[in-house]
């Protein structure tokens, strides 16, 4: 790769034994890629998974004096405001915590613990070359956003956000962001839960390859464009899509295909999205649990709940999982106070895909998210998939019909 003088200072180890190890990776990222240079970034985002490898990464940057250049938000693990004080959390995993906690601190990144920092306080403008990881990130700031992150690991985004640049390389370049795949949707698309199922199947007919939609209305909900992103990404490694009249670089369909033909057309109807959610579902039947927020809700998703819980009690467990940002407005909204009283809990700083949910392991809940019923699997977690307004009917019932 061609190094500048700062890019070389800092391979050499003249800005510290941290920063010299994250541009090693750097550099042995973009030889793999043959990336020719890098390109300076000015927003990132860490996956941290408060899981040990990662734990180990951030520790080793720090302990070596690695301080991030572009601060990044990262992703959430479990509150520690929350967790081990209700017994839900061992002492040894609130270790973990704690100490990841203190090494993203160290490494001077802003502690969002969020999945969603791309709606509140880490928002690219059209063009900026970041560099994102998380499932759901990534494929928003490139697609709604329309700036420029390759799907990144969170040690690559790490790395990136010590150095202060990313191999320029794969969704960095105009070229790679094309559509090569046209997909026609004929499917009731009336609520954020038919983006969940669409995201989810459209993997298996497309591969990798960058989809331009037709037929997806004008006024598709952010909340919408966030469930998509995140299944597609999740069920099969898609980062970016095109929603032609939608999205910033796709103000036509040929716009979105930079001119050249697409590799085909494919078509989605009713029955592709009817036949993924039959596939995905546990069996309708009792619930002991519902759990929202994956990824984190959004305020009006919360405010949703809260409407349709006022007055009413709960018969099982619900999580809400969201931002601090988040649930600071529910609370100053009234919002947690409406969801508490029916028996609820909204929290942030926590993930899903967590050791704090111990207690929910054999049991069958219900959620919006397949990517919530694709990580819990591992946890021994159930799901039954309906949309939001049927899982808060069925932890009204206790069941799901």
């Amino acid at each position: 790769m061609e190094l500048t003088a700062d890019e070389r200072r800092m391979l050499e180890g003249q800005d510290g034994e941290g920063t010299a190890l994250a541009m090693k990776i750097l550099v042995g990222i973009g030889e793999a890629f043959r990336a020719r240079r890098f390109a300076g970034i000015s927003r990132a985002h860490v996956a941290l998974s408060n899981q040990e490898g990662d734990l180990w990464f951030a520790e080793k940057l720090a302990a070596q004096g690695a301080r991030c250049r572009v601060p990044p938000t990262v992703n959430p693990g479990f509150c520690l405001a929350v967790f081990p004080a209700e017994g839900m959390a061992t002492p040894e995993e609130t270790a973990m915590m704690q100490r990841t906690f203190q090494a993203y601190r160290t490494l001077g990144a802003r502690l969002s613990f969020s999945c969603t920092p791309y709606l509140f306080d880490n928002i690219p403008r059209l063009g900026e070359i970041v560099a994102f990881s998380e499932s759901s990130a990534t494929p928003y700031v490139n697609s709604v956003w329309g700036a420029r992150s390759n799907r990144e690991a969170a040690q690559s985004a790490l790395c990136a956000a010590v150095t202060g640049v990313t191999p320029e390389y794969g969704l960095l370049q105009a070229a790679n962001r094309k559509a090569t795949v046209v997909v026609e949707v004929d499917a009731d698309l009336a609520d954020d839960f038919a983006y969940q199922l669409l995201g989810w199947v459209l993997p298996k007919k497309i591969a990798h390859r960058i989809p331009a939609f037709v037929g997806i209305p004008g006024d598709v909900s952010p909340e919408a464009l966030m469930n998509l992103g995140a299944q597609l990404n999740t069920s099969g490694a898609v980062p970016m899509y095109h929603i032609i009249g939608v999205t910033p670089e796709a103000p036509t369909l040929e716009a979105a295909c930079q001119g050249q033909a697409p590799e085909t057309t494919i078509r989605i109807r009713q029955g592709d999205l009817d036949a993924q959610l039959e596939e995905l579902s546990a069996s309708p039947g009792p619930i002991d649990f519902v759990m929202f927020g994956c990824p984190h809700f959004t305020i009006r998703q919360v405010e949703r709940v809260a409407q349709r819980l006022r007055g009413q009690r709960l018969k099982t467990e619900m999580w809400i999982l969201t931002s601090a940002y988040t649930l600071n407005l529910a609370r100053r909204m009234g919002l947690q106070e409406a969801i508490e009283a029916a028996g609820g809990r909204i929290v942030a700083d926590t993930c899903v895909d967590q050791p704090c949910w111990k207690h929910l392991a054999g049991k069958t809940g219900a959620t919006d998210s397949p990517k919530c019923a694709y990580y819990c699997h591992r946890r021994d977690l159930r799901f039954v998939l309906r949309s939001l307004d049927g899982c808060v009917r069925a932890a009204l019932k206790g069941r799901v019909e």
